[in-house]
C-alpha cells in the first residue's frame, strides 16, 4: 500500500467504527439437526440406491405372496389335494380369470389343431354338456397324408375347462343318491353332471377311454359320426331294461325320452356301486360350489399352481432364514474366539474350518438324505446338510472383524480398565461388525433357496406331497411339459427369477449402506 492510500484510510474518523455483538455473550449455537445413528445413516444411504429399493419392495411382495397365498383359494379345493384322485381330472388347466373367458388372454384358452372327425367330437360336446369348446374357429388347411393322403385340419382357439369334457366314476349308492340331489335342486337346473350311459355297439370308439369318452353318438371305431337323414347326430345312450334298474331319479337331459340309463350297476345287491359318466365342469360345481378359474392353472397333477408356488415359496423362505440365523449364531461365536484369540486358537480352529469346508455340500445332502432323513424326515435332513458347513462363510467374516477392530484404542482402553475378554467380545467389538453381518445373514436366503431348488429341481430330494411342494420339483415337473403346458413350469421360473435377481440388487444396496466408510458421506 503506497502513501497516499495509507493517508486516505487513515482520514476514517473513530466515530465510524463499532464493535459487533457488544451486548451479548458469544458462545457455541445449539445445533438444529439430531445427531443420525449407524443405523439410522445406513437407512438414508440405502434410499438413495434406487435399484436397491425397488429390489426390497418386490421381496417384500413375494414374501407377502408366501404368506397370504395358501389362504387365497378354497380351503375344501386344498383339502381335497389328499382325498380325491379326480383332480387329476382338470390338470394342466391353462390360467384362467371369469372376467376374462372369451378374450383370448388368460381366459383358460389355447389355440389347436383338429381334424374333421375331431371336429365332430368337440361339437358332440358342446351338444351334450352344453358348454362350448370352441371359442373361435381360425381357419383351415388341407394337409397330405403319406398313408391317409389329404385330410383338412382346422385350427381352433378352444377353452381348456371345456374341453375336459367327460370322465367315468364308480360312485357309491350315498354318492350317486346325493349328486342326483344336487343337481335336482332348483338352482342347480341346467347343471347335468350325471350323463347317460353309451352303448358300445353303437359308438366302439368309446371303448378307448380318454377323450373317446366324449363320443356318445353312434360313430365307427374311428370316430366317425352316423348322422341322420338331417345331418345330425344319433344318440347311442344304453335304454333301461327293467324300471328303476339303475335308481336314478334326477333331472335328464332335454332330448331324453325318459328310458336312457345313466349308470351302469355293479357291486351286489347289499353294496351296489355305479359306473357313471360325470361332466367334469358340471362335477367341480357340485364338488365345490363355484365354476373351475385358476389364477396361475393347474399343474401335471391337477393342482392349483397359485397355492401349490405360495406354499412351496413359504417353505422355503422359512428354511432359509432358520438356515441363515443358525448359521448365523454359530458362525459368530466361531468367529469371535478366532479372531480375538488368534495364535494357537485361531490356527487350530481355521483348520477345522478349512477340513469341513472341503466336503462337496451336494455329497453331505445326499448321504443325510440316505442315512439321516429316515429319523429326523427329509426336512431334518436337508438342514443339517445346510448347516453342517454353512456357517464357514459366517466366521470368515467375523473373524476378519476381529482382526480389524480388536486392537483399536477403545479397545485397549476398555482392557485397560479391566473389562474382561468376554465383554469385550460381546460389547466393544461385535457390535462394530453387524453391518457385515447382517448383510451376509440376508444375502445367505437367497443362497439357501437357491440350492434347496437345484437339489429338488435335480431329484436329490424330493419335497412334493399332496399338501406341499417345492419351487424346484415344481420346475422339474413343469419341465416335462413344457411344450405343452408352459404355464406349468412359467410361473415357478418367474418366481425363482425374481426372487434371485431382487435378492442380489437389495444385497448390492444393502453392503453399501452399511459400509463404515462411506458413513456421513453425500451424493
Amino acid at each position: 500500500m503506497d502513501t497516499r492510500q495509507f493517508e486516505k484510510y487513515n482520514q476514517i474518523s473513530a466515530d465510524k467504527f463499532a464493535f459487533a455483538n457488544k451486548d451479548t455473550k458469544l458462545h457455541d449455537l445449539k445445533l438444529d439437526t439430531k445427531p443420525v445413528g449407524f443405523f439410522r445413516d445406513a437407512f438414508n444411504r440405502f434410499k438413495k440406491n434406487k435399484a436397491s429399493v425397488v429390489g426390497a419392495i418386490i421381496i417384500l411382495i413375494l414374501i407377502v405372496y408366501a404368506i397370504v397365498g395358501p389362504f387365497c383359494f378354497d380351503a375344501d379345493y386344498q383339502a381335497a389335494y389328499s382325498t380325491d384322485n379326480d383332480l387329476k381330472k382338470y390338470q394342466q388347466l391353462p390360467p384362467r380369470i371369469s372376467f376374462m373367458k372369451g378374450t383370448g388372454f388368460w381366459d383358460g384358452s389355447k389355440v389347436k389343431e383338429y381334424t374333421e372327425v375331431q371336429m365332430y367330437r368337440l361339437k358332440g360336446m358342446y351338444e351334450e354338456i352344453g358348454y362350448n369348446p370352441v371359442i373361435k374357429e381360425l381357419g383351415s388347411e388341407v394337409v397330405h397324408d403319406q398313408f391317409l393322403g389329404d385330410k383338412v385340419v382346422y385350427k381352433v382357439r378352444v377353452d381348456e375347462y371345456y374341453l375336459k369334457g367327460v370322465f367315468t366314476k364308480t360312485l357309491t349308492a350315498a354318492q350317486y343318491k346325493d349328486i342326483q340331489e344336487w343337481q335336482s335342486k332348483p338352482e342347480n337346473q341346467g347343471l347335468q353332471v350325471i350323463l347317460p350311459a353309451v352303448d358300445t355297439k353303437l359308438c366302439p370308439i368309446y371303448t378307448v377311454g380318454g377323450d373317446a369318452l366324449n363320443y356318445w353318438f353312434e360313430c365307427d371305431k374311428k370316430g366317425r359320426p352316423n348322422l341322420d337323414a338331417d345331418g345330425n347326430f344319433k344318440p347311442a345312450y344304453v335304454h333301461v331294461k327293467y324300471a328303476g334298474e339303475d335308481a336314478y331319479n334326477s333331472t335328464r337331459l332335454a332330448n331324453d325320452p325318459g328310458t336312457w340309463s345313466y349308470a351302469k350297476v355293479g357291486g351286489s345287491d347289499a353294496a351296489p356301486n355305479y359306473v357313471v359318466r360325470l361332466s367334469a365342469y358340471n362335477y367341480f360345481i357340485y364338488k365345490f360350489g363355484y365354476e373351475p378359474a385358476f389364477f396361475f392353472g393347474t399343474d401335471n397333477s391337477g393342482y392349483d399352481i397359485f397355492t401349490r408356488l405360495a406354499s412351496g415359496a413359504r417353505f422355503s423362505l422359512i428354511l432359509a432364514v432358520v438356515v441363515s440365523a443358525i448359521n448365523l449364531t454359530i458362525g459368530a461365536i466361531y468367529g469371535a474366539i478366532e479372531g480375538y484369540f488368534g495364535g494357537v486358537v485361531d490356527m487350530t480352529m481355521e483348520r477345522i474350518s478349512d477340513i469341513l469346508s472341503g466336503i462337496p455340500s451336494t455329497v453331505v445332502t445326499i448321504l443325510f438324505q440316505l442315512h439321516l432323513a429316515a429319523k429326523v424326515g427329509v426336512v431334518g435332513a436337508l438342514l443339517f446338510a445346510f448347516v453342517m458347513t454353512g456357517w464357514i462363510g459366517m466366521a470368515s467374516r467375523v473373524r476378519m472383524q476381529f482382526y480389524r477392530f480388536k486392537n483399536q484404542e477403545y479397545v485397549l482402553a476398555a482392557r485397560t480398565l479391566g473389562a474382561t475378554d468376554w465383554r469385550i467380545i460381546w460389547k466393544h467389538i461385535f457390535p462394530n461388525t453387524l453391518g457385515t453381518l447382517i448383510t451376509g445373514s440376508i444375502l445367505v436366503i437367497p443362497g439357501v433357496i437357491f440350492s434347496e431348488t437345484s437339489l429338488s429341481y435335480l431329484g436329490i430330494i424330493n419335497l412334493d406331497s399332496a399338501t406341499m411342494s417345492s419351487v424346484g420339483t415344481m420346475l422339474s415337473e413343469g419341465q416335462k411339459v413344457m411344450t405343452t403346458a408352459p404355464h406349468v413350469v412359467l410361473f415357478p421360473a418367474i418366481f425363482i427369477a425374481l426372487l434371485m435377481i431382487s435378492f442380489n440388487i437389495f444385497g448390492n444396496g444393502l453392503r453399501d449402506a452399511f459400509n463404515p466408510s462411506l458413513r456421513g458421506t453425500e451424493d
